[in-house]
C-alpha cells in the first residue's frame, strides 16, 4: 500500500483533521509504542500501521 492511499484511508475514515491529529499524536501500542508518523518514520509499511489503526479502532473488516 502506498503511503497516499494510507492517508486517503485514514482521511475517508477519520476525517482529514482527525487523521492527521491521530497521525501524530495518538501512541499505538501494537507498533512499538510509536505514533503513525513514527512508525512511517522508521520503515514500518503504511499496510502494517493502517492494520493497526484498524484493530485498535475497531474498524469493521468491510472498511479495511
Amino acid at each position: 500500500m502506498r503511503i497516499t492511499v494510507f492517508r486517503r484511508l485514514m482521511a475517508e475514515e477519520f476525517g482529514p483533521g482527525r487523521a492527521e491529529t491521530l497521525s501524530k499524536d495518538h501512541v499505538f501500542s501494537g507498533l512499538g509504542g510509536r505514533t503513525v508518523e513514527e512508525a512511517l518514520a522508521a520503515g514500518v509499511t503504511a499496510k502494517e500501521v493502517w492494520r493497526e489503526v484498524c484493530a485498535a479502532f475497531d474498524i469493521p473488516a468491510e472498511r479495511r
